[in-house]
C-alpha cells in the first residue's frame, strides 16, 4: 500500500490564482456580474485558444468580495492538497485597469489570502505577473503594486504569456525589481525554445524558470542551468492540456531530472486542465514508476526552490522526512 500523497507536505510554486477558482464559484460570479463563463475543456488547440478561454475566466470577478472569495477558497483547496507553503501568481494590474481601480483587486486578494490562511493554515506569498503581449507601462504599474504591498506578502514579479513576444522590452523593469529586492520569476521554455530561457536568465534576471521544458533542446544550456541550480517549475497536466507534451507518459519530466536539473511539480492552471497538486504527484508516480522516495525528492525540491523563510523550509522538510518514515 502506497503512502497517502495528500499527506505529503508540499510547496506549490507555480499556480495562477484566477485559474484556481472553483467551477461553482465561477458560475456564481459570472451570473452575478453578467458575464458568460467559459465551457471548461479537456484541452486546447494551442496557446491562443487557451488565452481566449482564460480571458473569460478572468472577466468573471468584478467586486472586491469576488476576489476575496477566490483567494479564501484557494487557501482551503491548497490545504486539502497537503500544501504548507504556496507562492501564488496574480495578474493584479490587468484586473485593476479592467475595473478602473488599480489597487482594488490586489488589496481584496490579499485580504482573502490573509483570512484563508488564518482559518486553514497555508503560508502564502504572492507573485505579480504581466503578459508579454501588454505594454511596458503596465509592467511598471505591476512593479509599483508589488512594492506598495511588499509588507503584505507580495514578493516578486514575473513575465508570462505568449513567448513569441520577447521579454527584452521589460529588461529595465526586471532590473528595477532586483534593485528593490523583489524576486523575478518568468515563464520561459514553455512553448518557445532555449533562446526564450536565455533571455529570461539574462535580461529577465529570473531566479526560477516557469515551465522550462524546452531546455532539453540545448545541451549546453542544460549544463549551465543544472550547474547554477536554477529550479524549473514543471506543470505536466498543463503542458498536456495545451498540447506542449503529447501525454503524461511522454512528458519530458524524467529526462529533465536525469539531466541533473532541479525539477519542481506544480499545477499552473488547475481549473483549465483539471489538475490538483496531489494529482500531479500521483500521475508522476504512475506514469514514470516513481517510488515514494522519488516523490519526496520532488517535494523537497519545491521546498528548497521556494522563496519561503528558512523556518518554513525546515518545518516542511521535517514533515516530508516524517511522511517517509511512516509505514504506508
Amino acid at each position: 500500500m502506497a503512502r497517502d500523497l495528500h499527506a505529503l507536505p508540499k510547496a506549490h510554486l507555480h499556480v495562477h490564482l484566477e485559474s484556481t477558482v472553483r467551477p461553482d464559484t465561477l458560475r456564481e460570479l459570472a451570473e452575478a456580474n453578467g458575464v458568460t463563463p467559459p465551457t471548461l475543456a479537456d484541452g486546447f488547440a494551442g496557446f491562443r485558444a487557451f488565452a481566449d478561454h482564460n480571458a473569460l475566466i478572468r472577466a468573471s470577478p468584478r467586486r472586491p468580495e469576488d476576489f476575496e472569495r477566490i483567494a479564501r477558497e484557494f487557501c482551503e483547496d491548497e490545504v486539502a492538497q497537503g500544501v504548507g507553503y504556496v507562492e501564488v501568481t496574480f495578474t493584479a494590474a490587468s484586473h485593476g485597469e479592467r475595473l478602473g481601480e488599480l489597487d482594488m483587486p490586489l488589496a481584496a486578494v490579499l485580504r482573502g489570502l490573509a483570512a484563508g490562511s488564518a482559518a486553514t493554515g497555508p503560508e502564502y506569498r504572492v507573485l505579480l505577473d504581466h503578459s508579454r503581449r501588454q505594454s511596458v507601462d503596465r509592467a511598471w504599474r505591476t512593479l509599483e503594486l508589488a512594492l506598495q504591498h511588499a509588507d503584505q506578502g507580495v514578493i516578486g514579479i514575473g513575465m508570462a504569456g505568449d513567448e513569441s513576444y520577447p521579454l527584452a522590452p521589460f529588461a529595465e523593469v526586471c532590473a528595477a525589481a532586483q534593485r528593490e529586492g523583489l524576486h523575478r520569476v518568468h515563464h520561459a521554455g514553455e512553448a518557445a525554445g532555449p533562446e526564450s530561457i536565455r533571455e529570461a536568465l539574462t535580461l529577465g534576471r529570473t531566479e526560477r524558470l516557469g515551465h522550462g521544458i524546452r531546455i532539453l533542446d540545448d545541451p549546453e544550456l542544460v549544463t549551465e542551468v543544472a550547474a547554477r541550480g536554477v529550479p524549473l517549475e514543471v506543470c505536466p497536466s498543463s503542458n498536456v492540456a495545451l498540447g506542449l507534451a503529447p501525454s503524461w507518459s511522454e512528458h519530458p519530466l524524467p529526462r529533465l531530472r536525469d539531466a541533473g536539473l532541479v525539477v519542481t511539480l506544480n499545477t499552473d492552471i488547475p481549473i483549465s486542465c483539471g489538475a490538483t497538486l496531489t494529482g500531479e504527484y500521483e500521475m508522476a508516480g504512475k506514469s514514470f514508476g516513481y517510488s515514494d522516495e522519488v516523490l519526496a525528492e520532488l517535494a523537497l525540491a519545491s521546498v528548497d526552490g521556494s522563496f519561503a523563510p528558512e523556518p518554513t523550509k525546515r518545518r516542511l522538510r521535517a514533515g516530508i522526512a516524517q511522511w517517509l518514515a511512516t509505514d504506508p
